[in-house]
């Protein structure tokens, strides 16, 4: 196991996801060009790595029917990678005409909630990535994988550490070695998470993990210290805690980049993000959603903000 206190000097690195599974979730559609705003502020706040949106069917996500607009629109930055989710071929095409960089494919652990989501079984969409493969080596566009529902599904409950290990084989088949374990339904919890995590990176150490963890049962925090003491060092979070996935019943957010980062910088481990900027795009969001944020420290504020006032401090005097 590898203990905090040892890895204190270290970075992380947090990519923001609230411009598409943020947005995806939303009541209502949001205007492009207020997508374009936020985009554009939360480059501004030092993220190495966004993700922009998602070149799903605009009947089945119609608030991320935009993505073309929006790719064209934002200000690109050569120190910001710029992330999409794809879901198959049509959407990989899509994607590309938009110049965008990296692209993540979808994908459920689940058989159930790949039904739902993606309409085939895992196993098939897994086989009906390798013309996607081909398409990113020809034009250069670097490929990631995922495995959603990855600690807990909430058609099926618990998910086989086996069945994760046999994706990961076949990711590995495709020459995809960065995947993304996502707690969609935020079922997962410390123990949970750092089994799986020491169990796929001793059976393949050479691949590159990351976590997104929904904080639906609010253990998302400490899901991500447990994974980190096990050697992750990347993960995706919202801003305000903006989120969900509509094919996973009752999932909130993801676990907000505010409390990700104030988290974290507390306890010494530097992020590269600027959270005072962070917290002035949650507040923006959250008034144009009623107030409506899943942060700890949007309401809270930080800790470095506590201050005793000059009459407290003179009663302390005397």
């Amino acid at each position: 196991m590898r203990r905090l206190e040892k890895l204190s000097t270290e970075t992380v690195t947090i990519t923001e996801v609230c411009p598409r599974d943020g947005f995806q979730n939303l009541p209502r559609v949001l205007d492009t060009d207020v997508k374009v705003r936020v985009i554009n502020e939360l480059i501004d706040c030092g993220f190495n790595q966004i993700e922009v949106s998602s070149f799903v069917h605009p009947k089945a996500i119609p608030q991320l029917q935009d993505a073309e607009e929006v790719f064209e629109k934002i200000n690109r930055n050569e120190n910001v990678t710029f992330r999409a989710l794809v879901p198959n071929l049509k959407g990989l095409e899509r994607a590309i005409t938009s110049k965008v960089e990296k692209i993540k494919l979808m994908l459920s652990a689940s058989d159930s909630h790949s039904l739902s989501n993606a309409n085939c079984l895992t196993a098939e969409a897994l086989e009906g990535f390798k013309p996607l493969v081909e398409k990113c080596s020809e034009n250069r566009v670097t490929l990631t994988g995922s495995i959603s529902v990855a600690f807990g599904c909430p058609y099926e409950g618990k998910v086989p550490l086996k069945r994760l290990i046999d994706i990961c084989k076949k990711y590995g088949e495709l020459g995809i070695k960065e995947i993304s374990l996502a707690d969609t339904a935020g079922m997962a919890n410390p123990v949970l998470t750092r089994k799986v995590v020491k169990e796929l990176y001793k059976q393949f150490p050479d691949f590159k993990f990351s976590l997104h963890m929904h904080n639906t049962r609010g253990m998302a925090f400490a899901n991500i210290v447990a994974a980190y003491e096990e050697g992750i060092r990347d993960f995706d979070s919202s801003v305000a805690g903006f989120g969900g996935c509509p094919y996973s019943p009752n999932a909130s957010g993801n676990i907000s980049t505010e409390d990700l980062v104030h988290g974290f910088e507390e306890m010494g481990i530097s992020t590269g993000i600027d959270l005072d900027k962070v917290l002035e795009t949650g507040r923006c969001l959250g008034k144009l959603y009623n107030g409506h944020v899943d942060s700890f420290i949007l309401k809270a504020g930080k800790n470095s903000d506590l201050k005793i006032s000059p009459k407290q401090q003179s009663k302390i005097g005397n």
